[in-house]
Order: structure tokens, then C-alpha cells, then sequence
């Protein structure tokens, strides 16, 4: 039998080790266009590792080596239900981008620097989805971070229009809708910061509560107790923010769209497997442990899976809307990530209110949650991969393309109408009956909150399908003809969205043979998930006729424009943050200096100083005066305390 802790270290370093090389020889051509082989072998390694653990490992088995004993920090690693699927959902799709990304990335002016982040990135992923101490977890959650800097702003030049987001030099007011790419890996890493520091608070709030900081085995229940309502709405908020912030949700989105200014198999990998599904994949393992629907005697964590919940929502319907005026292919799939993500929070805060478990210790909620995740991480990253050679063979980023073009590029085609309808919800295909055990949920939702919730989610199903059957039409069917064409190679590309698609047909006979998902199909036969599946395909439908409505283009544009969000994030926040750094630096920073440096303090000490040097005369007779003084002064107020005794 093969050492375990061999087995997580080749999946750990693999990725890692094997991209050094390329990485140390930046400076030679040569090398550097033979060693991104060697960095796809090494992913390639922990796939391999990822199904041995997932096929060999016992469920539930926890792997720990003492790290910092003392502190809690430790190595610990868990082979759980849903480690064992995200681990290899993500070796998978990680692999697979390699593979497209070999010609994708051909001739690239830095592919070291790429290669090397692109497999920190996936390794990063691999620890927080296998980890079970919250700090090990930590180091993942902080390497996707540094990864996505380096691969969002990978073309830093900024010298390709076609790497930008938005629409040069156009303004909507004072701001200018267009950002560059070293724009985006410096807005990406600052969202994201701005919500790992409270994260980070929260991990250090539960080791000090609880002197334990393994997920599995933290008790949850004494911890919400022994801190109260207050307590438990402040670390569970303080920790959610790292995961909204992560997962772009509203008002941390605009992030994600201008992301996409990164290298396509980036926008792929970030929008599948990793970074994004991160904070959405930490959410569920976190309520899985948990277990809010035990815990309804907790004060505070109602209000708190509350707020999840509709902020799940919300940001799902507006990923949606804003998703909808949208012509750049990558960043109307980048705002329909940010509406699955959305939906994915919105099923697992509903954990709470779902007492059902389908097997023991798994909730439904948090099991549609977790499907849905896997479905729209290859059906996502398949037709990200289509969209990056589509920008290869028609020289731009916005949607364009007849059926013609679409009849000459038939790979892309087939995958793009195998990714869409197996991703919207229509019957029967994949996604409908894991949004069949999703529509499930909401309905039960409907006593203790109301119709709300499941309003939302038909909404957002609806628009969502629209939204993908506009990438499929304007893109393939009744585009604009392509003013440049070049459909010569991308052989490996054509292999890397083939193979990714195909998984789709893995998880639906998944779906139907697994036990815990039975009642996914149970819920499908349902009048009322039927319904809703047929008005979703009707939607689909419609919009590959009409993908665009004159008549509603100044909406178009104003969804297109993220409903003004930007505004928040370019121009509000900045504007704020300078006016307080003024105040700061023209009367709190001078008001400093002048008191301690300048004026108070040394004026004082200046005062001081000539009182004891008039004082110091050096006669005898002043130095009586004052003992004799300072005596008087005693006599008088020891009478006085005389008196009142």
C-alpha cells in the first residue's frame, strides 16, 4: 500500500514542482516553448491522485501531521463527501484547460510566468478543498489570491485591445467603461483583500473560542452558545465576507467582469474549479459541519443564513440582468458565473431552513448546492474554452458570427449547445434535475420565509437561459459576419472543450445511479419542476430567435453598463477614500506633528523648562525661600484637613 501522505504530496507539489523549471528558464525561447508539457504532465499527476484518493481513501478519514501543536495549527487533511468530488472536479477541469492551453498560450511573450501561477492556482484550489484545519485552509485561500493577480494581469502591457474589458474611450459620466488588464489583477487582488482580512479575524476568533481549528471537529453549537446572538452574527458575517468577496457577490462583482481581461483558459479555470467556486465550495463544507438545520435553538444564526440567502439570490438575479445587454463573450459569461454562484449560496443558506437529509449527515440543500457547482463548473469552463477560440478565429471580443461561420466551426458549435442546455435547466438534461431538487428547496421555504426566494430562482432561471441562448445565437446562428476569420489549427483546443464537455454526460448517469441524488430525480417528475423546466426551454428558445430587441436597447445598455455598479467600485469608494486620506494627511497628520512635534508638547516642555530655570539661581537663600514655601503650603492644607476631621 502506497504511503497516504505520499499520495496528498504528488498531488500538492505535482503542479507546483513540475512548472519550475519553465519558470527558471524565462529567458531562453527554446525552453520555454518545450517545458509547459512537462507543467500539464504535473497536473496530469495530481488528477491521477485526486481519482486514487476518491477510489482507494475511506470516506470520512482524516489525515493529520502536527504541524504547531500548541496553536492548533496543524496539517490536517479529510477525505469527506465533498472533498472527494470537488478534489477531482477540479484535477479534471484543471487538466483540460492545460491541455487547451498548450495552443492556446503558443507563442505568448511570457509563458513562464503564466505556467507557473496557472499551477500554483490549481494546487492552491487542491489544499482548500482537501483541508480540514481552517489556517492550512488559509495558505490555499491566500494562494488562490496571489495566483489570480499574477494570471488576471498576466498581459500586463496593456498593449492588445482585445485583452481589455469594456469599450475604449467610451464615458458615462466621469467614468470610463473600459479597463485594462493590469487594472484587473490589481482590482481582483484588492477585492479580495478586503475580504480576507475580516476572514482571517473570524479563523483566529474560532481558535481563541475554541482553542480548535479542524472544521470536523470544532463544536459549533458550544461555540454560537458560549459567544451569543451578537457573537455569532459577527464571526459568521466576518468570515462570510472573505467567501462573498471571493465569489463576486453583490456589491464585490465588478471584480469577476473586469477579470476577464486574464488569458481565457485564466477566465476558465478561475470561473469552473477554482478561486470563484471557492468561496461558494468553503460556504457548503462549512454549513455541512455545522448543521444549522440542528441548531434552530442558536440565537443569531437564523439572521445570518437569512442574509445569505438573499444575498445568493439577489446577486443571482443581477449576474442575470446584467448578463443580459451584454455583446463581450467573456464577460456575459463571467456575470452568468457570478448568477450560478449566486444560486449555489442561495441553495446552501437554505440549509438552514431544510431539516430533510437525504443520507445520514448530508442535507439536501447543501447537496443541490454542491451538484449544481459541479455541473456549472464544466459546462461553465467548456464554454469559456469555446469563447477563447472564438476570439482566436474572428480577432475580437465581442459576440460575432452566422451560421455560416457557425457550419465552419463545428467543434465549438456542437459544445456550445451541449454546454448550454445541459447547464439552463430544460428537460431532461443535466442541470434540470439537480435545479429540480433546487426548486424543491425553495418550496420548502415557503412557509417559514414566503413565495420570495422561489420567485427569485424562477427569474433568474429564466433570464439565465436567455442569457446563454444569446451566446449560442450571436455567436453561431444570427450574429454579424466576422470582419476577420481564421479557423486554421487549434487542434488541442478543440480537444480541451471536447473532453470537458463530455463530463456532462458523466454527471447525469452520476445522477441517476448515485443513492444520495435520488431525490434529484424524484423531484424532476414533479408537475412543478416540469413546468418551470419547459418555460426555461421556452425562453431558450425565444432568445436564439430574437437575441437582440431594439426596443429594449437603452436597457440592454444599462444592464450592459452593470446597472452603474461600476460607479460604486471606480469612482464612489475612490472619491471617499481620498477625500478621507486628505482629512487624514492635512489635519489628522498635522494635527500629530503639531501637537507632539511642533507646538503643544514642545511649547509645554518649553514652559516647563524656564519655570525650573528660574528656579536654579544657584543662591542659597532662594532655595530656603522655596523649602520654606513648600512647607506653608503643607502646614495650610494639613490645618485644613484638621478642621474637617
Amino acid at each position: 500500500m502506497i504511503d497516504d501522505w505520499i499520495i496528498f504530496l504528488l498531488l500538492f507539489l505535482a503542479p507546483v514542482v513540475s512548472s519550475i523549471p519553465i519558470a527558471l528558464a524565462y529567458k531562453s525561447k527554446g525552453w520555454t516553448e518545450k517545458l509547459p508539457y512537462l507543467s500539464v504532465f504535473g497536473i496530469f499527476v495530481s488528477v491521477l491522485m485526486s481519482l486514487y484518493i476518491f477510489f482507494v481513501f475511506p470516506e470520512n478519514q482524516q489525515y493529520a501531521y502536527d504541524w504547531i501543536p500548541d496553536l492548533g495549527i496543524n496539517i490536517v487533511l479529510i477525505t469527506d463527501y465533498l472533498s472527494r468530488y470537488m478534489g477531482v472536479i477540479t484535477a479534471v477541469i484543471a487538466f483540460f484547460i492545460a491541455i487547451y492551453g498548450l495552443d492556446y498560450m503558443r507563442g505568448d511573450y511570457r509563458p513562464s510566468w503564466y505556467w507557473f501561477f496557472f499551477n500554483l492556482f490549481t494546487a492552491s484550489m487542491l489544499l482548500v478543498v482537501y483541508s480540514d484545519n481552517l489556517f492550512l485552509l488559509f495558505v490555499g485561500w491566500e494562494g488562490l489570491g496571489a495566483a489570480s493577480w499574477g494570471l488576471i494581469g498576466h498581459w500586463f502591457r496593456d498593449d492588445d485591445e482585445i485583452a481589455y474589458v469594456g469599450v475604449p474611450k467610451r464615458k458615462v459620466g466621469p467614468l470610463e467603461l473600459s479597463w485594462p488588464p493590469s487594472f484587473g489583477g490589481w482590482r481582483a487582488i484588492s477585492t479580495i483583500r478586503f475580504g480576507d482580512v475580516p476572514m482571517f479575524f473570524a479563523i483566529a476568533a474560532i481558535w481563541v473560542f475554541t482553542g480548535n481549528l479542524n472544521i470536523s471537529e470544532i463544536n459549533w453549537e458550544s461555540l454560537f452558545l458560549n459567544i451569543g446572538a451578537a457573537g455569532t452574527v459577527i464571526l459568521l458575517t466576518l468570515f462570510l465576507m472573505g467567501l462573498l468577496t471571493k465569489s463576486a457577490q453583490v456589491p464585490f462583482s465588478e471584480w469577476l467582469m473586469t477579470a476577464m481581461t486574464g488569458p481565457t483558459t485564466v477566465s476558465a479555470l478561475l470561473h469552473s474549479a477554482t478561486m470563484v467556486a471557492a468561496g461558494a465550495f468553503v460556504f457548503i463544507k462549512i454549513s455541512w459541519y455545522i448543521k444549522p438545520w440542528e441548531l434552530h435553538h442558536v440565537p443569531g444564526l437564523n439572521y445570518v443564513y437569512l442574509f445569505a440567502l438573499f444575498i445568493g439570490l439577489i446577486s443571482g438575479l443581477y449576474g442575470a440582468l446584467a448578463a443580459s445587454g451584454m455583446l463581450e463573450r467573456k464577460v456575459l459569461l463571467a456575470a452568468s458565473t457570478m448568477s450560478s454562484l449566486g444560486l449555489m449560496f442561495g441553495a446552501a443558506a437554505a440549509s438552514y431552513w431544510i431539516h430533510e437529509e437525504v443520507m445520514p449527515g448530508i442535507n439536501l440543500a447543501l447537496l443541490v448546492a454542491f451538484w449544481y457547482m459541479a455541473v456549472h463548473a464544466f459546462a461553465k469552463a467548456s464554454l469559456f474554452l469555446v469563447s477563447g477560440h472564438l476570439i482566436h478565429a474572428t480577432h475580437t471580443r465581442f459576440s460575432v458570427g452566422a451560421l455560416e461561420f457557425g457550419k465552419r466551426m463545428k467543434p465549438a458549435f456542437i459544445t456550445t449547445i451541449i454546454a448550454t442546455t445541459f447547464l439552463i435547466g430544460m428537460p431532461p438534461l443535466t442541470a434540470y434535475w439537480v435545479k429540480s431538487g433546487m426548486d424543491e428547496v425553495m418550496e420548502h421555504l415557503i412557509h417559514p420565509i414566503g413565495f420570495l426566494p422561489l420567485i427569485l430562482l424562477i427569474l433568474t432561471s429564466l433570464v439565465y437561459a436567455a442569457i446563454l441562448a444569446k451566446f449560442l445565437s450571436l455567436n453561431f446562428i444570427k450574429g454579424e459576419k466576422p470582419h476577420h476569420e481564421h479557423l486554421e489549427g487549434g487542434g488541442l483546443m478543440k480537444l480541451g472543450y471536447g473532453l470537458m464537455v463530455s463530463m456532462l454526460f458523466v454527471l447525469i448517469y452520476l445522477i441517476f445511479t448515485r443513492t444520495e441524488t435520488a431525490g434529484f430525480v424524484h423531484a424532476g417528475f414533479m408537475p412543478t419542476s416540469f413546468a418551470v423546466g419547459m418555460s426555461i426551454l421556452v425562453a431558450y428558445l425565444i432568445a436564439i430567435y430574437k437575441p437582440r430587441m431594439t426596443s429594449f436597447a437603452k436597457l440592454g445598455t444599462f444592464f450592459n453598463d452593470r446597472m452603474y455598479l461600476p460607479f460604486v467600485n471606480d469612482y464612489i469608494f475612490p472619491k471617499t477614500g481620498f477625500f478621507v486620506s486628505h482629512l487624514v494627511q492635512d489635519y489628522g497628520n498635522r494635527g500629530i506633528d503639531g501637537f507632539f512635534n511642533t507646538k503643544v508638547m514642545p511649547g509645554l516642555f518649553e514652559r516647563i523648562s524656564k519655570g525650573i530655570r528660574t528656579i536654579q539661581t544657584g543662591y542659597l537663600k532662594t532655595y530656603v525661600q522655596i523649602v520654606l514655601g513648600l512647607v506653608m503650603i503643607f502646614l495650610i492644607i494639613a490645618a485644613i484637613g484638621g478642621m474637617r476631621i
